[in-house]
Order: C-alpha cells, then structure tokens, then sequence
C-alpha cells in the first residue's frame, strides 16, 4: 500500500527541476510514490525529468501538450495519487533529507485530517525560517478556530500547500479552483480550515521555498494578477459572517501590497487592477474596509484610500508595529 504521494508540478522548470528532484532522491522510502506534473514545458524540463526515471524509485510523469496552470496540474496530480497521505512540492524548491518521512511520522502519530509545518525561504545564499502562525504545535485542533481573531495573523494567512501533508480521503477539500491561475491557494486554505475536522500544526522546517524565482507567478505582471480578484470571490462566496472581518481584514492587506508593487504592471493592467479593486472594495462593509487600514503602513493605506476617497477613520489604535504582513 502506498503511504505518501508527493505531487510535484512544474513548468519550464530547467533551472531548478533538478535540483528538485534530487533532493526526492534523498527523501525516497518504500511506499513513497513521487508524481511529477510536467504542464506544456517548452525548455528542457521534460528530459531533465526524464534523467530520474532510474534514480527515483515510485516516479511517475505526467505530461500536458500544454499548460494547463498550477491548479490544475496538481489537480491533475491528486486524482493519479495512490497514497493515504499526500504533500506537495513545486518545481522550484527542495526538501530537506529526511523531511516526507518525518511528515508521515507527525500525521500518523497525530491522527488528524492534516498537519502544516514552517518552511525555509531561500533567496541566494540567504535562508530565513518563517514559523505558521499558531504558536500551539504538536496538538490536534479545530481548524475553524485557526481562522480567527481577524486582527492578527492566523492560519488562513499561510496558504502554502506544499508546507504541510494531507489525508487523501479529504477528498475534493483538496482540489484547487481550476479557474484560476494565480492565488488558487488562497480559496483552498480558506475551505481547508473551514470544512476539514482536524488538524495541527508541527515544528518542522524541511521545505525549502525559492523566493524571487524569474518567471514565477509571484514575480509576473500580467493578465493571471487578475485571479487575484477571482480567488477572494470565492472566500467571500457562502462564509459565515463570524468569519466576515478576517476576510476582509485578509483582503485589503493583500490588495494594498500588489498596489504598491504596482510598477510590474503595464500602465493598462494597473488601472484595470485598479478598478477590479475599487468595485470589490466597494461590495465590502465600510467599516471593515476602515478597520482593515488600521495596522497598515501609510503608504499602503494610502493606496487603498486613493480607490475609496471617503473612507471613515478607523477607530482602532495604531500598533507601534504594523500587522499588514499577511502578503506573501
């Protein structure tokens, strides 16, 4: 019986695919299957997965004629995963020897439906542990009450798929939206947390995140930024109104921070950005959107208030350290 699948998707990958890879060589155990998602490469991605195929015991390779974007290809990869648990990892990042079995260890010990750990950002030479946000580790909990308070940052505000392991029979809770291809893992921490029945977080840092890749959705200006807007929809869509602040809170620190680093746009894509912001915005209860300004730095408050003139004051105090920190 397979115990792992670890679903990894990749496009034009050659860069780093392999430095990938061999970090799985180093994580590979029986009952580990690896199914790595080649979406429509054009580079040499394909042939460098291809150099594996003896050196990976358990891979499988699934390959889009053409791109069919992140979400889909990990849905892609779910729906060929074999394993009572599942992870993932992109393309572009590495694991730690030894990282899969120590995440199989945690979810088996712990019993519950998922797990989330820290990770490691690698930028260069630079490394830099970044800590989920629930302070409680090694407990099983209620993910619901991982969502709140809206004022602080919480689980929702860790969306990274890749730093945690799941139990496969979670079913469709572990489906991305197709639809989109940018922030697809916004919707689908939000629906985890809200829907799932378990779990914990865990002090393991073996994921290692490469930051500011070329290329990368987090480093592209162009139309998929939109998404943006398309995956808070689907926050927003059906949430129970407790739940309502934090969304909204979540929001706006997003918006603001993508406006700020606005000069990645072209002059058309800002402004449409722009106007998708200042109607979502105008959906959304003043008083939340004033509320949310509270923890922001000037210039993204800034930002914000240049879509909606006439905001109220916030009637919150200022933090001496601002909390807008929940981009990613």
């Amino acid at each position: 019986m397979t115990t792992l699948s670890v679903v990894v998707p990749v496009r034009d990958g050659e860069r780093h695919i392999a430095d990938a890879l061999a970090s799985l060589c180093r994580n590979a155990a029986p009952g580990f299957e690896f199914i790595v998602v080649d979406d429509g490469s054009a580079d040499a991605t394909a042939d460098i997965i291809g150099g594996f195929a003896g050196d990976l015991p358990g891979l499988t390779v699934l390959r889009h004629p053409t791109p069919v974007g992140l979400a889909d290809a990990r849905n892609a990869g779910l729906a060929a995963a074999s394993g009572r648990y599942v992870t993932f990892m992109d393309g572009d990042d590495w694991l730690a020897p030894g990282h899969l079995a120590r995440l199989v260890a945690a979810i088996d010990g712990l019993g519950c439906d998922f797990v989330r750990t820290d990770h490691v950002q690698a930028e260069g030479r630079k490394r830099v542990v970044h800590r989920a946000p629930l302070a409680r580790r090694g407990v099983v909990l209620d993910p619901r009450e991982a969502i709140l308070p809206a004022g602080v940052r919480t689980m929702v505000d860790y969306p990274y798929a890749w730093a945690g392991v799941y139990r496969r029979s979670l079913g469709d809770l572990l489906h991305f939206p197709g639809s989109l291809h940018t922030a697809e893992d916004r919707p689908w921490i939000w629906r985890l947390h809200r829907e799932a029945a378990s779990f914990a977080v865990v002090s393991l840092a073996g994921v290692f995140y490469r930051r500011m890749v070329p290329g990368s959705l987090t480093q592209a200006g162009d139309e998929r930024q939109l998404h943006f807007f398309d995956a808070f929809e689907l926050v927003l869509k059906d949430l129970e109104p407790e739940f309502l602040p934090k969304a909204v809170r979540n929001f706006c620190a997003l918006l603001a921070h993508h406006l700020t680093i606005g000069d990645r746009f072209t002059p058309e894509l800002r402004a449409r950005f722009a106007e998708r912001g200042r109607d979502m915005l105008a959906t959304l209860p003043r008083e939340m959107v004033a509320e949310s300004l509270a923890g922001m730095t000037a210039e993204r408050e800034a930002a914000l208030r240049d879509l909606l003139p006439g905001l109220p004051a916030s009637s919150g105090a200022r933090a001496g350290v601002r909390r807008d920190r929940e981009e990613r």
